[in-house]
């Protein structure tokens, strides 16, 4: 039976490669098709409404192309008459905002997440796992906690009113241990021969970290920058519970949905999916260029 069986299913595929046809090739192609209609069909809705003159944010009841969602309109008499993105004060302040929160919390996740990694690569103790566990641990913990907890230390141990400052510090405390992890990943590959040899050179610890490890993280440290940097952006619970009065981008737009859609927010979405196909178009084509360039010196 186990013969005749194997002959079934190579006649099977015979006859489906005499026929052209790859059920399997067909069923990856159609799931991989669907996957990125789900992924882009809402996006290119989005788009879509960004450019509708309704002020409803809507495809479904075109109104006429427009841009008055990013430019704003006024009359003859310089009055305005529909507000867009650059008279809607809040939001223009609230992107000032984050991208302060953003550049603190870079400044801040660096350098904890590369002593975590450090302290975690470098420490040949039991320890280590314990120290894991608790440096790994705010990513565990609910944007709500952590949020909230910061804001309460900092007002009652030190007198410091929720704002940006606590924001910051607060995103920091979980964007900090995504930080380390890249670093873990990146020294757990470092070649320790080289650290080895600049110490029987005579070198401090300083001048070794300064010579040998520092250049090996510098991509690391550019990585994890811009996923610091991404991080913050977009996070919404912890900056909710932890910006007391004051507010980014993202707690606005929240704050805004409750009271229904706004046409500006699809223009913001449109903004910020343009600078990433830029950023991601121009990261390709400067890796393209620096490989050729690699390519050529060895040759």
């Amino acid at each position: 039976m186990t013969a005749l069986a194997q002959q079934g299913r190579e006649q099977g595929q015979d006859e489906r490669r005499a026929l052209g046809i790859d059920w399997g090739d067909v069923v990856l192609n159609a799931y991989i098709g669907l996957f990125f209609l789900y992924l882009f069909v809402p996006l290119g809705i989005m788009v879509l409404a960004a450019f509708n003159a309704n002020d409803t944010p809507s495809v479904s009841d075109w109104r006429g192309f427009t841009l008055q969602w990013f430019t704003g309109a006024t009359d003859e008499a310089g009055n305005v008459t529909v507000r867009g993105l650059p008279q809607d004060a809040r939001f223009l302040q609230g992107l000032w905002h984050s991208l302060l929160i953003a550049l603190g919390v870079i400044a801040i996740s660096i350098p904890l997440g590369l002593s975590g990694a450090l302290l975690l690569t470098r420490l040949e103790s039991k320890a280590s796992t314990l120290l894991y566990t608790l440096l790994v641990s705010p990513m565990l913990m609910p944007g709500i906690v952590l949020g909230v907890s910061t804001m309460i230390f900092w007002r009652d141990m030190f007198g410091v009113e929720a704002g940006l400052f606590t924001a910051m510090i607060a995103q920091s405390v979980f964007i900090g241990s995504y930080c380390m992890l890249m670093f873990m990943a990146r020294l757990q590959r470092q070649d320790r021969g080289l650290e080895e040899a600049g110490f029987d050179l005579g070198a401090s610890s300083f001048l070794v970290f300064q010579r040998i490890t520092l250049p090996f993280l510098m991509p690391t440290i550019a990585t994890a920058a811009v996923i610091a940097f991404l991080q913050s952006i977009e996070n919404y619970n912890t900056t909710f519970f932890a910006i007391g009065g004051n507010w980014t981008l993202v707690t606005e737009i929240g704050a805004r949905m409750r009271f229904g859609l706004s046409p500006v927010v699809n223009a913001i979405g449109v903004i910020f999916v343009a600078i990433t196909i830029v950023a991601a178009v121009s990261y390709v084509l400067l890796k393209r260029r620096r490989d050729q360039r690699i390519k050529a010196l060895r040759r």
